[in-house]
């Protein structure tokens, strides 16, 4: 394969919402733009994980699903024309006076006056279960992309956060029977999600843990362990919500200040690095709100700023859109 190179004013890393409202708005401050992600779509974790997740904390929407804000923020993102550097890593990074060189693992060579880096918590993957064995995809699922699978089914969801009572509360009308089972009292979710899932038909089962799966060819019952006794249930699905592991990949030797995982960047949301930027969930400063909503704040503040790293003449602040003839 013949390497290719790619010459842009900025490259965005994450294809998320914070990096495509990132990339819309780069086109409006008149940049020519790629954006890089390692997952084949556009959304992130969005379109990975959450597509049917309703998002409470979009400015603007009382609700939408994560599936409906991808699609807008992919339109709006169009408009600039970004080149999608899609199913690709981001494996090296070398900046000097004149701009950043971006490697990617297909050998392609992006060359960018500035970078911002959007990648929310990098590559993820999730939590086994440790009775899971070789059931994923036999009735076992980490994320529920989809809601009508489960329909008439009896569900059992381990964890006890956010994602398991999310699932929890927008499986209960069309499953036949949802179980939600955690090994401690105290849950991670958002208090009013579990006050609405104590409300519902969900079964609540603490202290325990799926100690057993059944069945010939696809999941039929699971084994529920709680304390000394076990009781076996009929069970044709089962979605482990137990979290995911974060991993910022090459990104960690590229010289950029990383604390816990996070990049450390100052109030332009400049990275130790100089010309790269970033924003969104991997970044971190006193004070920090991981929020869609915030993310959309700083990658406004990071192209603006970047600009000026790119185009020294230009102005960090380039008026209100409805202001733009």
């Amino acid at each position: 394969m013949t390497a290719s190179t790619e010459d842009v004013d900025l490259l965005i890393i994450g294809a998320g919402p914070t990096g495509l409202y990132a990339a819309y708005y780069a086109g409006f401050r008149g940049h020519r733009i790629a954006v890089v992600d390692s997952l084949p779509e556009l959304g992130g974790q969005i379109t990975a994980m959450y597509p049917e997740k309703q998002i409470l904390d979009v400015a603007g929407f009382p609700s939408i699903k994560g599936r409906d804000l991808v699609a807008g923020l992919v339109e709006q993102a169009n408009t600039a024309k970004p080149v999608y550097l899609l199913d690709r890593t981001a494996t090296t990074l070398a900046t000097d006076d004149d701009g950043v060189t971006v490697g990617l693992d297909d050998d392609t060579v992006v060359r960018a006056g500035a970078v911002i880096i959007t990648a929310g918590i990098g590559k993820f993957s999730p939590r086994s279960l440790p009775v899971g064995g070789d059931w994923v995809g036999r009735g076992l699922e980490f994320f529920v992309p989809s809601f009508a699978p489960y329909a008439g089914k009896d569900v059992v969801i381990v964890g006890g956060g956010d994602s398991a009572f999310d699932w929890a509360l927008h499986l209960e009308p069309i499953a036949r029977s949802v179980a939600l089972v955690h090994r401690r009292d105290a849950f991670r979710a958002h208090e009013r999600t579990v006050q609405e899932v104590r409300a519902s038909s969900v079964e609540i089962i603490t202290q325990a843990e799926l100690s057993a799966i059944r069945g010939a060819t696809t999941v039929e019952s699971v084994d529920i362990t709680v304390g000394d006794q076990t009781v076996t249930r009929p069970c044709q699905a089962i979605v482990a919500a137990l979290g995911f592991i974060a991993d910022l990949g090459p990104l960690q030797q590229w010289g950029i200040e990383v604390r816990k995982r996070h990049i450390c960047v100052d109030p332009a949301m400049q990275t130790s690095l100089p010309r790269v930027f970033a924003a969104g969930d991997i970044t971190e400063y006193p004070g920090k709100v991981r929020l869609i909503a915030v993310g959309f704040g700083e990658a406004a503040t990071a192209v603006n700023n970047a600009t000026v790293a790119i185009d020294p003449s230009a102005k960090v602040f380039p008026g209100h859109s409805s202001e733009a003839s």
